[in-house]
C-alpha cells in the first residue's frame, strides 16, 4: 500500500495498492520533490473514467514503469472531483498548449508546481503517432537532468501565461433582450433540424441550453426555441445517450463512423442525471409532453435506485466498465445486448420485436456483435423494459464511486423536490430532504465563522478539501428548490448563509467570481472560469442562487452581486451560448423580475395545496415560490400577506409592483404566464 491508502476518495483508492509510490496533492509531496531535486508528474483522473483504467492497468500497475517512475519523480495523483480547482489550472495549462484536454490528465512540473509538459492518455508502446509512456518519461527526465534551464524558462513562461488570463467584465453590462435574441440565433445555426442534436461528431447532454430555451419561449414566446428544446430532449432520449432499459443518461455519445449509430461513452455521472431530470420535469410543466414525464421520473428513479447511499446523499457516479459474464472486464458490459439475448429472456416473439424496437441488428452496433440499445421509432413497450431491467439486474453491475460530492448533491436535491412535486410523489421529495440533511449536518460546518462547505463526504464522513464556488452555488439552488417545494423556510435561510459566503470570498472587485474562496490554497493561477461546462459554472450557477435569494428576501446585496456576475452572460453569451447556457438562462429570470409568489392558507386546506401546485408548475423564468400560513414569519414573502375574505390566496409581485392577490388557481395561472 502507497500513502494513497488513507483517502477518503474511491479514486485515491484504486490506486492505494499501485508500485507506482503515489503522493496525494499536498505541500509534502512538492518539498520531497525540491529535496530529491527531481520533477513532479501529476495524474489527474476520476473513477467513472474508462481510459483511467486502462492507463493504470498498463501503466501504472506494471512494475517496470513504477520502479522508473519512483527512481526520477515524485508522482502526485489527484481525483479531478475532489479538487476540481487543480484540475482547472492546470488542465487550462493542457489545453493551451496541446489545443486539446481530458482524462487521464498528465502533467510534469517543477517542485514549485510549474508545468512544463503535459498529456493526457500514453499508451505503454508508440501508438498511432503517440509516444509510449515509457518514452515520455525518459525524454523528461532527460530534459530535467541536461536542460534544467530550458525547462525552468519554459515552466515560468508558462506560469506568467496562465497568471495573465483573470477576466475582467466590469465593463460588460447586464444582459439585454438583444443578448438573448443574438444567442438564439447562434444555437439555430448550431443545431441539425433533422436530427434534433447539436452538430458535431461528439454530443454532450445540452442540458443547461434547453432551460435556456424553456425560459426564452415561456417569457418571450419564442416557438422557434420551444421547438428546438422539444427537438433536443427527443433527440437524446430516444438515442443510446439514454439507458432504455433502467433510465437515466450515459455520459455522451458519439458517432464512430459516417451515418453509423451513435455509441455511448456509458459513465452515468450524478451532475447529468440531476440536471436532465429536472429539465425534462419543466418540458412537460411546458408541453405536457408524456415522454418528457417518462423520462423525468425514470432518471429520478434511477438516482434513488442506483446512486443513492446509506446516508441518504447521492453517489458520483457509475462506472463505464464492469464484469463480463466470461469472466473479463469491459466498457458497456452490462448495458449492451444482442438479440439472441433478447430472445433469450423475452423468447423469440417478444425478443424479435424488442430488437425492432430498440434496433438490435445481427451486425451489431457495438464491440463483439452487440449493440446499445435505442429508440428508433419512438416506441416503447414498458412491460418488455421492465423483463429486460429484470434479467439485466443479474449482471454484474458497474463499480460505483460512493463520494458525495456537494455540488452534484445540490442539483439532486433541486431536480427531485421539483419532479417530486410535479408528479406527487412526496417520495421523492423525502429523498431531496435527506440529502439536503445530509448536507448541512456532514459538509457544512458553522464553527470557523460564516459557514464552511467541505467538497466531499464518504461513509457519513466529511473530506479535508474544501468546497469551490459550484458547491456554495449548486447547494443553495438545491436548498432553494426544496424551500419552495416543502415550505420549509429553514431552507431558504441555510441558503442565505451559503450565499453569504459567495459574496464574502468568492466576489472579487466588479462583480467577477473566482472558483476558490479569498482564503483558499494559493495555486499557480486562483481559478475562474464563467463558461458552462459538463455542469453550470460556479460563476452562473452562483448568479442564478444569488437572484432567486434576492426575490425571496428582497435583499439588495444578493441581487446587486447577481447583476454583478451577469455581465459575463452580455459578453459571452452571443457568440459562445452552447457555454454559457445556464447564464441565459439566470439573464432571463433576470428581465422577468424575477417574480416572487407567495401562498397563504392552513397546512391542510386543499384550495392552499392547489395554489402552491399551480404557483410551483408555473413557467415565470426564476420566480421565487414561498409557500405557508398567513402574515407568517417562515419566509419573508409571507409577511403582512393575509387570508382573501378568509380564503387561501395568492400574491405575485415583480419588482416594486404586486398584483392584487387572487383565491382562484385558474388566475394564478395567468398571472404567471402574462
Amino acid at each position: 500500500m502507497n500513502r494513497l491508502a488513507g483517502a477518503t476518495s474511491p479514486y485515491l483508492l484504486q490506486h492505494a495498492e499501485n508500485p507506482v509510490d503515489w503522493w496525494p496533492w499536498g505541500p509534502e509531496a512538492f518539498e520531497e520533490a525540491r529535496r530529491r531535486d527531481v520533477p513532479v508528474l501529476l495524474s489527474v483522473g476520476y473513477s467513472a473514467c474508462h481510459w483511467c483504467h486502462v492507463m493504470a492497468h498498463e501503466s501504472f500497475e506494471d512494475d517496470d514503469t513504477a520502479a522508473y517512475m519512483n527512481e526520477h519523480f515524485v508522482s502526485v495523483k489527484v481525483d479531478r472531483e475532489e479538487r476540481p480547482d487543480v484540475d482547472a489550472v492546470y488542465m487550462e495549462a493542457v489545453q493551451a498548449a496541446t489545443g486539446q484536454g481530458g482524462w487521464p490528465m498528465s502533467v510534469f512540473m517543477t517542485p514549485d508546481g510549474e508545468p512544463f509538459y503535459f498529456g493526457t492518455y500514453f499508451p505503454p508502446e508508440p501508438r498511432h503517432g503517440m509516444p509510449s509512456f515509457r518514452q515520455v518519461l525518459e525524454g523528461v527526465h532527460s530534459a530535467w537532468t541536461s536542460r534544467r534551464d530550458e525547462v525552468g524558462e519554459v515552466a515560468a513562461k508558462i506560469t506568467r501565461d496562465l497568471a495573465g488570463r483573470e477576466l475582467s467584465i466590469e465593463s460588460a453590462g447586464l444582459p439585454a433582450e438583444e443578448t438573448q435574441a443574438l444567442a438564439l440565433l447562434q444555437l439555430t445555426r448550431d443545431i441539425d433540424p433533422a436530427s434534433g442534436w447539436f452538430k458535431g461528431d461528439t454530443k454532450f447532454p445540452p442540458s443547461m441550453v434547453v432551460e435556456f430555451l424553456l425560459r426564452h419561449h415561456a417569457r418571450a414566446g419564442s416557438v422557434a426555441a420551444l421547438e428546438m428544446a422539444e427537438g433536443l430532449c427527443g433527440a437524446m432520449a430516444c438515442s443510446s445517450l439514454y439507458d432504455q432499459v433502467g433510465g437515466g443518461f450515459h455520459r455522451y455519445v458519439l458517432t464512430p463512423r459516417p451515418d453509423g449509430p451513435l455509441v455511448p461513452h456509458f459513465e452515468k455521472m450524478l451532475y447529468d442525471n440531476a440536471l436532465l431530470c429536472r429539465v425534462y420535469a419543466h418540458l412537460w410543466r411546458a408541453t405536457g409532453s408524456e415522454l418528457a414525464k417518462r423520462v423525468a421520473l425514470e432518471t429520478a428513479d434511477f438516482m434513488v435506485r442506483e446512486l443513492r447511499t446509506a446516508e441518504g446523499g447521492f453517489a458520483s457516479a457509475l462506472d463505464a466498465d464492469s464484469d463480463t459474464p466470461e469472466g473479463g472486464h469491459a466498457e458497456g458490459a452490462f448495458y449492451v445486448w444482442t438479440p439472441a439475448q433478447l430472445r433469450e429472456v423475452l423468447g423469440d416473439e417478444d425478443g424479435t420485436r424488442a430488437a425492432r424496437l430498440f434496433g438490435v441488428t445481427e451486425e451489431g452496433t457495438f464491440e463483439g456483435g452487440a449493440c446499445v440499445l435505442q429508440l428508433p421509432h419512438g416506441e416503447a413497450d414498458q412491460g418488455i423494459r421492465n423483463r429486460l431491467l429484470a434479467a439485466r439486474e443479474q449482471r454484474p453491475h458497474p463499480g460505483r464511486d460512493d463520494k458525495i460530492v456537494a455540488a452534484w448533491n445540490g442539483l439532486a436535491i433541486a431536480a427531485l423536490a421539483e419532479t417530486g412535486a410535479y408528479f406527487d410523489r412526496p417520495d421523492l421529495v423525502e429523498r431531496a430532504t435527506e440529502a439536503a440533511d445530509l448536507l448541512v449536518r456532514v459538509h457544512m460546518d458553522f464553527s470557523a465563522g460564516g459557514v464552511r462547505l467541505a467538497r466531499t463526504s464518504k461513509d457519513g464522513r466529511a473530506g479535508p478539501h474544501a468546497g469551490v464556488l459550484e458547491d456554495y452555488a449548486d447547494v443553495a439552488e438545491g436548498f432553494l428548490a426544496l424551500a419552495a417545494v416543502a415550505g420549509d423556510g429553514s431552507w431558504l435561510e441555510f441558503a442565505g448563509f451559503l450565499l453569504d459566503m459567495v459574496i464574502d470570498r468568492f466576489t472579487g472587485e466588479g462583480g467577477a467570481l473566482y472558483d476558490t474562496a479569498h482564503d483558499a490554497e494559493r495555486l499557480i493561477r486562483r481559478p475562474q472560469d464563467p463558461t458552462d461546462n459538463a455542469a453550470p459554472s460556479g460563476w452562473s450557477a452562483a448568479a442564478g442562487a444569488l437572484l432567486l435569494y434576492a426575490a425571496h428576501t428582497g435583499s439588495e446585496a444578493h441581487r446587486t452581486a447577481a447583476e454583478g456576475a451577469l455581465g459575463v452572460v452580455k459578453a459571452l453569451g452571443p457568440r459562445v451560448p452552447r457555454f454559457t447556457g445556464w447564464g441565459l438562462a439566470v439573464a432571463e429570470a433576470l428581465l422577468d423580475g424575477p417574480r416572487g409568489v407567495a401562498v397563504v392558507g392552513g397546512a391542510g386546506d386543499p384550495a392552499a395545496r392547489e395554489l402552491h401546485l399551480t404557483a410551483l408548475m408555473g413557467t415565470a423564468p426564476g420566480a421565487a415560490v414561498a409557500a405557508g400560513e398567513p402574515d407568517s414569519d417562515e419566509f419573508p414573502l409571507l409577511r403582512d400577506r393575509p387570508l382573501v375574505n378568509g380564503s387561501s390566496a395568492a400574491y405575485v409581485c415583480r419588482g416594486f409592483v404586486c398584483d392584487s392577490p387572487t383565491t382562484n388557481a385558474s388566475e394564478l395561472v395567468r398571472k404567471l404566464t402574462v
